[in-house]
């Protein structure tokens, strides 16, 4: 009997939580936090929803070592985090949200991915489309923090060379 790669794998799509959700997951099981910063306009941040994050291994991962948070850089509404307020800040046309700003350090492009420790310390930050070969390497090097002894660099070395 032939089993459906999902069935195999769990979930069909990944568990995103808003971020007022995030540090009552985190009281509840300390592990590292997944951030895809988006916005509603951006057609490389939809391509991400419709291909890289639909794949099964990428949906397992993602499920299964982080909190993955869903968050819109141009969100309008205020929120409390850690203790400190964000809020929307009008600029030009658009705006953006002051917890995205703090996340990609002010550098806003779209899509963004932004790793957390369980500590809300930065990882990393990675920036525009992956495929999900490509992130499925990335999800490796942080969900099983091979970044506590290993450079980027020397990660994908190492997997070359296998």
């Amino acid at each position: 009997m032939l089993l459906p790669v999902s069935g195999i794998l769990g979930q069909e799509e990944i568990n995103w939580m808003d971020i007022t959700q995030l540090e009552a997951a985190m009281a509840n099981e300390s592990k590292p936090v997944f951030f895809d910063v988006y916005t509603d306009w951006c057609g490389w941040c939809k391509r991400m929803d419709k291909t890289t994050f639909k794949h099964p291994e990428v949906v397992a991962l993602i499920n299964e070592k982080f909190h993955p948070v869903k968050f819109n850089a141009e969100r309008k509404e205020s929120f409390k985090f850690q203790g400190f307020d964000f809020k929307f800040v009008k600029s030009g046309r658009r705006g953006y949200n002051e917890f995205a700003a703090a996340l990609l350090n002010k550098s806003m492009s779209y899509p963004s991915y932004v790793a957390l420790n369980e500590k809300f310390e930065r990882i990393t930050i990675i920036k525009g489309y992956q495929t999900s070969e490509e992130l499925l390497k990335i999800l490796d090097y942080l969900g099983n923090k091979h970044y506590i002894d290993k450079t980027w660099q020397e990660f994908k070395d190492a997997r070359n060379g296998e």
